[in-house]
């Protein structure tokens, strides 16, 4: 039986799901090849991963499933399960730390969200402006 390692990844309101099993170096986001993903700096930033890992990303097909967000939270969602992914798969610590000092947010979120808005404005902090004449 072949090993499969099931991998979540978060980036604001973007949430991806992914599976890493052995294969022959697909990558596949919400069932589109990554090579036809779009726009292309949302392509690029997917491709960090896999051009870190070497020939490791040649061994494995992965499956992503991205919701939520906008295009470059889900391009971020769906490369920190890549990375997540291809540690877990490895098991090499020496892949863990080059993603750690190459980019720290491929294996750990960013916890910053939307703070939520409040009465007496448009949004949290903006309060209605008053005149006095």
């Amino acid at each position: 039986m072949s090993k499969t390692v099931h991998t979540s990844g978060k980036r604001k309101t973007a949430i991806a799901r992914g599976t890493v099993k052995e294969g022959t170096g697909r990558v596949k986001i919400n069932s589109k090849p990554v090579e036809l993903y779009s726009p292309e700096l949302a392509k690029l930033k997917i491709h960090e991963p896999l051009e870190l890992a070497g020939d490791l990303a040649d061994n494995v097909d992965i499956n992503i499933k991205v919701v939520g967000g906008g295009v470059m939270g889900q391009a971020e969602a769906a490369r920190m399960v890549i990375a997540k992914g291809l540690v877990e798969y490895s098991g090499d610590m020496n892949l863990k730390d080059i993603y750690t000092q190459y980019d720290r947010t491929m294996l750990v979120g960013d916890p910053r969200r939307k703070e939520s808005k409040k009465f007496g404005g448009p949004g949290a902090r903006a309060r209605k402006q008053k005149s006095y004449r």
